[in-house]
């Protein structure tokens, strides 16, 4: 089968058929460019631009929200932001930060030789980005604590930093790990465009290096766009149901809505503190 058969009909590109093939042939995966190493350079991108974007705002969130002002400023900001164009912002912070950076070199296996220059843009272009769902989630998480659950952490001597600690983020964590969650799908899909400044890859690569200048190729070019997209919304969905189990892990039954959970913990900690339970089950046969 000749490369002019396998052109897709009027269109002049390869069929999309192309692409399963594409993906399961392993020396597309193997290589410095194979689609492994954009993955495993995809998840560092996003990892590290969450988790300085959680730095930022979780703190920023559970103090405003703890104070109560600022509220505007952050509905305000938030939007703003997610109005910033991300190509844009990238291509502006390249041009202003990528001169001022002389190092060349690599820095351990996160940034290849040569990229500090664009793996700082890239990084700040995606923090941003990341910011505002978290901000704005914690924030409102913290400002929906009941004030008579505050009263009562103040009554019992606690102070405003134990009150933060003890109660609010307890009971904003869920809402917390929404934003967060939202927050990792949004960078993974901002990440692609990553793979247009020099020296960095990311699934990105595949997308504007393999595939679109080569885009009438039936080897490399259109299918690995395709491939690429598919794996970065696979990633997207890996990623969200990973964060799903996490909060199921970390946050407390009582505040996952799960009636049974939030019986089961009422009881034991009620049974710990010698209190009985003021609706008892009554097993069928007794009295």
């Amino acid at each position: 089968m000749t490369a002019t058969s396998l052109v897709a009909s009027g269109g002049g590109l390869p069929s999309i058929r192309l692409v399963p093939g594409w993906l399961t042939t392993w020396s597309n995966w193997s290589g410095q460019h194979g689609l492994l190493a954009s993955l495993r350079q995809h998840v560092t991108y996003t990892v590290i631009a969450v988790v300085l974007a959680a730095l930022i705002a979780i703190p920023v969130g559970l103090v405003l929200g703890h104070t109560g002002r600022g509220g505007f400023a952050v509905a305000g900001s938030a939007n703003a932001i997610r109005a910033v164009p991300a190509f844009g912002l990238m291509i502006l912070l390249y041009v202003i930060v990528s001169p001022r950076i002389h190092y060349r070199g690599s820095v351990g296996w996160v940034v290849p030789r040569g990229a500090l220059g664009s793996f700082i843009p890239v990084e700040a272009m995606l923090v941003v980005l990341a910011i505002p769902p978290i901000l704005t989630n914690t924030y409102a998480g913290v400002q929906g604590v009941e004030p008579a659950a505050r009263d009562a952490a103040r009554g019992m001597g606690m102070t405003a930093r134990q009150v933060v600690t003890g109660v609010e983020w307890p009971i904003a964590l869920p809402f917390v790990m929404a934003g967060v969650r939202s927050s990792v799908l949004q960078v993974i899909a901002t990440a692609t465009i990553a793979g247009y400044l020099p020296f960095l890859g990311g699934l990105g690569y595949q997308i504007f290096i393999n595939g679109l200048p080569q885009i009438n190729s039936p080897v490399v070019g259109y299918p690995a766009m395709l491939g690429a997209a598919i794996l970065v919304a696979a990633l997207a969905v890996v990623a969200e149901v990973l964060l799903l189990g996490l909060q199921r892990l970390i946050v407390s039954p009582g505040l996952t809505g799960t009636p049974r959970a939030g019986l089961a913990g009422r009881t034991w900690r009620r049974a710990g503190a010698g209190v009985a339970d003021p609706h008892p089950r009554t097993i069928q046969g007794e009295k």
